[in-house]
């Protein structure tokens, strides 16, 4: 059986479209430069309203990665 150490960072997507869309952009960017990303949590949800319309979903993560041996 294998341990495991992990890492923990904290990013904010957005989007103009989704929760789900923010949550993707945040890994997706974050997998740009960091390796072995396992697992996200949503820590907070919050938005944008312009002109009494929802304009952006802000969500914040924290993002757990493997730490190499």
């Amino acid at each position: 059986m294998n341990d495991h150490v992990y890492r923990v960072i904290e990013l904010v997507g957005s989007s103009t479209e989704t929760v789900e869309d923010a949550i993707d952009n945040a890994v997706d960017r974050a997998s740009k430069t960091v390796r072995h990303l396992d697992w996200f949590e949503v820590v907070e949800t919050r938005g944008q309203i312009v002109n009494n319309e929802v304009a952006h979903y802000q969500v914040r993560l924290k993002i757990g990665f493997r730490v190499e041996d």
